[in-house]
């Protein structure tokens, strides 16, 4: 499928393809308030409720269903979302699959991907790492590689974000998208194709759009920060920044403290438990990174929830006591930028 092929008509295409795979994740409204924000509507698009816990199932059955498999199966690198959706959709297809990581993966990732069944290997310590490890096995296997952003079908299965979001909402005036590797933000602008405003949401250590940007082209970049196992690769995909260029309107970097603030606000406020990543974009809006107009509707994708953020360990048999949530640096919230 060519890369001209990402578009409104392709996108619709790919979701009647695959919503039988995929979960209609809900939308919650909410008002700034709740937030000790101005008083503006905002909608909540919980993409941490898909399948395998983000919105990659979305691009991993697009995958599988649009590319005809080796039987060899299929390979995928990945900071742990995108191996955990290959992972989970390999598995209800019945198809072989080999996931590598690095080894900054957080230990929640890791185990979804287990769980699925699939052979893992960690190796590396960024995702550029995995990655490279991954085309190496797939040349030797004959696998079927499915890249976790920079592939035509992931691109368009992210897009059905956009598609679905609109059908539940559909006078956004703007929306917050978290960028690693730019799928998400890749296919959900290209659904938009400028009717609202696409604001990309990257960490600070992690800069690749931002980078890409400004220098008119994908460039490497720094790939660190509290959600690097889900927002840093080393650079912003090919496929989408031509989208990026067209259609994003702008992005904003917030620092690591930032997203970890939307943790705690999106669970003291709404009860929603989203990883680093997931939580990014609401960062952008809670910092005054981004600042809406007055009146402005404001749509957020919460795109990932594999953490360990709360703890539910006395729950069994213990007192009453709410579940402690431990936000800070000392816990596990290790990320890679690689999906």
């Amino acid at each position: 499928m060519p890369a001209t092929q990402i578009d409104r008509e392709q996108i619709v295409a790919t979701e009647k393809t695959i919503r039988p795979h995929i979960r209609r994740t809900p939308i919650i409204e909410a008002d700034g308030g709740d937030f000790g924000l101005d008083s503006i509507p905002l909608v909540f698009k919980l993409e941490l409720l898909q399948h395998s816990g983000s919105f990659k199932a979305r691009g991993a059955f697009a995958n599988l269903l649009l590319r005809k498999i080796p039987r060899s199966g299929v390979v995928a690198a990945s900071g742990g979302n995108h191996g955990a959706a290959v992972a989970f959709a390999a598995m209800k297809l019945g198809l072989p699959a080999k996931i590598f990581v690095p080894t900054v993966a957080s230990p929640e990732k890791i185990e979804r991907i287990r769980g699925c069944g699939a052979e893992l290997v960690v190796t590396g310590e960024r995702y550029a790492e995995a990655l490279a490890a991954s085309e190496h096995w797939a040349a030797e296997s004959g696998a079927l590689t499915i890249h976790a952003y920079d592939q035509p079908e992931t691109i368009l299965g992210q897009g059905s974000v956009g598609l679905e979001f609109e059908q539940q909402c559909r006078d956004l005036d703007s929306l917050l998208v978290a960028v690693g590797g730019g799928g998400l933000i890749g296919g959900v602008a290209c659904w938009y194709s400028n009717r609202i405003k696409i604001v990309g949401v990257e960490p600070e250590a992690a800069p690749t759009l931002t980078n890409a940007l400004e220098a008119g082209r994908p460039v490497d970049s720094p790939a660190g920060g509290i959600a690097a196992d889900s927002l840093a690769p080393k650079r912003i995909g090919e496929l989408m920044f031509p989208i990026a260029q067209r259609f994003v309107s702008s992005v904003v970097l917030v620092a690591d403290a930032a997203i970890q603030q939307a943790q705690q606000a999106l669970w003291k406020a709404l009860r929603i438990v989203a990883e680093p990543g997931g939580a990014a974009a609401f960062a952008a809006l809670l910092s005054g990174r981004y600042k809406p107009q007055r009146g402005e509707r404001v749509g957020v994708l919460v795109c990932g929830g594999n953490t360990a953020a709360v703890d539910f360990a006395h729950a069994a048999g213990a007192t009453s006591k709410e579940p402690s949530l431990p936000f800070t640096s000392q816990v596990a919230f290790q990320s890679t930028k690689g999906d």
